[in-house]
């Protein structure tokens, strides 16, 4: 079956059922406050990890199992996707918590300070093993936002008033707890520094037992760091207390990061459900594609095809309620 469809909201879900439907025949109608992609969605915000295998530490085993479809589908989107594979580590004296990320996950195999050194150069004689997950990839958010927006034509406001006549699928996160009372926002504040005296070739999360950081290189000496995750649905700009913990965390990932430019603070607040699981609801004509908590960008391709196996098939998944 194809047809023609409403797609309420142009974040990253959004868009990314609008390509699964064009791919697939149908058309796609995006509709957004805004038309353009920028920081007033939580997807300008995200870190870019293509990363289900770390994830599994906390996250349940269907994130990770639908995690792992995100690089091809990125990739087969016309993104660039850099595969390779993320790290973690963490100071000699909290060595335990990477003995209990190594537990708690899959894919990975351990890194001695001599082999890190050979794999991330600038991460030498910082650190005496570390965790080497080398299936992961990670994609510079802002730039993937930009390439499906720009295949896509995206319109200010909904046809009818906001009324909608026909199948329509709502992705507008936060915004859909009108109608999802069950939502709720997790808070994340980010920082994006400049520093061309670092380098880093891949993620990397640093288990720091105050404030857990990731710092993911997009290039020309940016990083992307991030992310505290705060029970709130505030979506204001980012506090001192969490700006001073990521930039502390930060120093203790390496001190030549004392010397980068902040060129960017922000903070938004991510769409969840109580057990921070994604789903797709329908309702009469309206399918809702929600919830994808931390795991925006790694969840987004597997959900954006089971909302189209749904609306033009009828095929159901276990994310289907």
């Amino acid at each position: 079956m194809t047809g023609r469809f409403t797609i309420l909201g142009a974040g990253v879900v959004g868009l990314a059922v609008a390509t699964e439907l064009a791919a697939r025949g149908a058309t796609a109608d995006v509709f957004d406050p805004k038309t353009e992609p920028g920081g007033h969605q939580c997807s300008w915000w995200a870190g870019g990890m293509l990363a289900p295998f770390c994830e599994g530490e906390t996250a349940e085993p269907v994130v990770v199992r639908l995690g792992r479809e995100a690089a091809d589908w990125w990739q087969a989107a016309g993104v660039p996707v850099i595969r390779r594979g993320s790290l973690v580590v963490t100071p000699d004296r909290d060595a335990r918590e990477l003995d209990r990320f190594a537990r708690r996950t899959t894919g990975h195999r351990w890194l001695d300070a001599e082999a890190l050194a050979e794999t991330e150069p600038a991460l030498a004689g910082r650190f005496s093993r570390a965790l080497h997950f080398p299936d992961e990839a990670h994609l510079t958010p802002r730039e993937a936002l930009r390439a499906l927006h720009g295949r896509l034509s995206v319109r200010r406001a909904p046809p009818n008033g906001g009324r909608m006549t026909g199948p329509t699928l709502d992705c507008r996160g936060l915004a859909a707890r009108d109608a999802l009372p069950d939502l709720r926002g997790v808070r994340g504040e980010m920082a994006v520094l400049r520093c061309p005296a670092f380098t880093l070739t891949r993620p990397v999360r640093l288990l720091h037992p105050r404030c857990p950081l990731y710092v993911v290189p997009h290039g020309g000496g940016v990083f992307m760091l991030g992310a505290t995750q705060i029970e709130s649905d505030h979506r204001g700009p980012a506090t001192l207390r969490s700006v001073m913990e990521l930039l502390g965390a930060a120093y203790a990932l390496d001190p030549a990061l004392a010397e980068a430019e902040v060129q960017e603070l922000g903070a938004d607040a991510r769409p969840a459900f109580p057990d921070n699981l994604p789903r797709i609801r329908q309702r009469g004509q309206t399918t809702y594609v929600n919830g994808l908590f931390r795991h925006g960008f790694l969840l987004a391709p597997a959900l954006a095809r089971r909302a189209a196996d749904l609306v033009l098939d009828g095929r159901k998944s276990e994310v289907v309620e």
